[in-house]
């Protein structure tokens, strides 16, 4: 019989504080740090039954060790969901969360769930990206792809080459203004309601608890981050400050559809309204967010001109800066990433996709003149994603 395709919302989401690599995390689990984030969310939202979560969805892009064994199972069972609740493991790279999202959401917008826990967890510390892999040597060897597209930061070196404009000075002045804005977020206290702080032990330190994003640098000049090395090419571009870093942490956020969440009187923050992944050359997978965003854009009905809030990855300044370029948006312009990026606040691979989304409905909220937001991010090995979402609290006023 013909199903009708039902609205899916996003009701909630946390995240512990992003760490640096062998930083505040360098002796805690991986999973227990995702395992952190559905506890709170059952806290947080004492109006869900834990039995009526249906399903979680947790990414790692490095599948070994505590970051393996199905962990979307095990972290249920670990946060005490009920062992009726299945789960499972998925990886799209730097998009693992936000696929985590996209794939529990057309299990709602079917009919197969009604909630839902989507999320990722990377850390970087103990699987470095790439530990393990037994790339097949015939991509390289049939020239399928370059050997750059193997190396992130190569690939945003590419990514200079192929739109020449975008400078080295360029790329630093964002990356700057990522850390100014999120020190004035965090100053303002937009960032902190969605953190989950963590207890943290230390063989030679004792224990600690973790409460803030480790990778900040608030006051970080232009200036600063020109005396910077390149370590992916002589005399390149791309440098640590204008890159995100290697970084651990996690994230989770709960779905459901707009009927469960009338009928467990849940507030939504956002509405989906539809997403999209395109595949690009992997030797410049940054500019993978045009093409799906393209998609999404098309599957909704809108414009880029329809849009009124952003939030871009920033695992490379440049890759936000080519994204912005291809839209004519300035590189300053306010809807984008007010509250900074991953230049600032770190990029646990996987877990990402869902601290776009929290930035998101925190500028929803912020802004109810805004209609439609989206969430975008670049996926390694020429990969895009993009997620369209609408501000349940517009009021008409403007786009």
């Amino acid at each position: 019989m013909p199903r009708e395709i039902r609205d899916v919302v996003f009701v909630d989401g946390v995240r512990t504080p992003f760490g640096k690599a062998k930083g505040q995390y360098a002796e805690t689990r991986a999973d227990d740090l995702v395992i952190k984030c559905i506890r709170e969310l059952l806290r947080r939202n004492p109006e869900l039954p834990p039995e009526r979560v249906d399903e979680v969805a947790i990414a790692a892009t490095t599948q070994i060790g505590d970051q393996g064994l199905t962990i979307g199972r095990t972290a249920a069972l670990l946060a005490g969901l009920p062992n009726t609740t299945p789960g499972y493991a998925i990886d799209r790279m730097c998009a693992g969360a936000m696929t985590a999202v996209t794939t529990t959401a057309a299990g709602i917008a079917f009919g197969a769930y009604d909630v839902v826990v989507a999320g990722g967890v990377e850390h970087m510390g103990r699987h470095p990206m790439g530990e393990g892999v037994d790339p097949n040597p015939r991509i390289i060897s049939e020239k399928l792809v370059d050997t750059s597209a193997l190396v992130m930061g190569s690939t945003a070196e590419n990514l200079h080459d192929r739109f020449p404009a975008i400078t080295k000075q360029r790329a630093d002045a964002f990356a700057a203004a990522s850390q100014e804005r999120a020190a004035k977020a965090y100053a303002n206290d937009l960032i902190q309601p969605d953190l989950v702080p963590v207890a943290t032990r230390s063989a030679e330190q004792g224990w600690g608890y973790a409460t803030a994003d480790e990778p900040m640098r608030p006051g970080t000049t232009v200036d600063d981050l020109a005396t910077l090395k390149t370590p992916f090419r002589p005399h390149g571009r791309v440098t640590a400050g204008n890159s995100a870093g290697i970084n651990d942490g996690a994230t989770a956020c709960v779905l459901t559809s707009a009927e469960a969440a009338a009928e467990l009187g849940l507030t939504p923050k956002m509405k989906l309204v539809s997403y999209g992944f395109a595949g690009v050359e992997p030797e410049v997978m940054g500019v993978g967010p045009v093409p799906a965003t393209e998609k999404a854009l098309k599957l909704a009905g809108l414009t880029i001109g329809d849009i009124g809030a952003f939030e871009v990855n920033e695992a490379f300044a440049v890759q936000v800066l080519a994204f912005l370029e291809h839209y004519g948006i300035a590189d300053d312009d306010p809807r984008v990433n007010p509250y900074g990026g991953a230049i600032a606040y770190g990029h646990p691979l996987a877990s990402s996709g869902v601290r776009l989304m929290n930035q998101l409905a925190k500028q929803f909220e912020q802004r109810p003149e805004v209609r439609y937001g989206l969430t975008t991010m670049c996926v390694g090995l020429g990969m895009g994603g993009t997620v369209i979402w609408e501000n349940p609290n517009w009021k008409g006023e403007a786009a």
